[in-house]
């Protein structure tokens, strides 16, 4: 009973964050908010904000982790969010996708939007996985983790609903890891107050929302999971980048 309360806490924390903050933004609509989706409607950006507050917040008031690893995972939400935030605006508009296209653009002198969310993300995982694990082999992989979570549900951000419901989908697992359900349930929560407008093209996540979400999925597998799952995640994630960003090489 007592978890099963800890659990519903959790969730209905981000829920209730995600959803207020979004229905504040919206009372202030400005067009710096606004994009066309892949259908070419208007849309908002104010679910990104949104996510990351909920999520951060939920985490930060969860008894189900340390108080440093809460605060660590919180800072690295936060900080994927605005990594992500500062790729939606001052990345408007570039067409180039992948770590193939932003790490050439450094080689060449040139340091984009893309880079800066790739390092910056990267910075913040390091951080939570040496807040989370103990040995320094378990914190590298949690680090890997918790970045490529991050990376991996802002490849799925291409359709409403799809890195949103990603998320649900993906965390569901994790309820019912005992002692740690209440880490899984926190993303869920917030992903859950703002699918609906996602799924009727009102609003989007965008790599604020997306990048958020997947840290924090990120941290509630490295909450649960020791280092061989540790290493099998690490591994799917790493060969899904590369795999993705190879296809997106060859669609240029």
């Amino acid at each position: 009973m007592i978890r099963v309360g800890v659990v519903g806490k959790a969730a209905l924390c981000g829920a209730v964050v995600a959803r207020g903050v979004y229905e504040g933004a919206r009372w202030r609509q400005g067009a710096r908010w606004q994009r066309r989706n892949h259908a070419g409607r208007t849309v908002d950006l104010y679910a990104g904000p949104a996510a990351a507050a909920g999520t951060a917040l939920a985490l930060a008031v969860t008894p189900a982790l340390p108080p440093r690893a809460r605060a660590a995972g919180a800072l690295a939400v936060l900080a994927a969010g605005a990594c992500g935030a500062y790729d939606d605006f001052a990345g408007a508009g570039d067409p180039r996708r992948g770590f193939r296209a932003h790490l050439g653009a450094l080689r060449r002198g040139e340091v984009t939007s893309g880079a800066v969310k790739l390092f910056g993300v990267g910075a913040a995982a390091v951080v939570a996985g040496a807040a989370v694990k103990e040995r320094p082999l378990d914190k590298a992989l949690a680090a890997v983790v918790i970045a490529g979570s991050a990376h991996l549900v802002n490849l799925l951000d291409v359709r409403p609903g799809r890195a949103a419901g990603a998320v649900l989908a993906l965390s569901a697992p994790g309820l019912a890891r005992r002692g740690v359900a209440a880490v899984a349930a926190v993303p869920m929560g917030a992903a859950a107050a703002l699918i609906a407008d996602d799924l009727a093209e009102r609003t989007m996540l965008g790599d604020t929302g997306a990048h958020a979400l997947g840290a924090g999925l990120g941290l509630a597998v490295v909450a649960g999971n020791g280092r061989a799952g540790l290493a099998l995640h690490a591994a799917a994630l790493v060969g899904t980048a590369l795999a993705m960003d190879a296809r997106n090489h060859l669609c240029e």
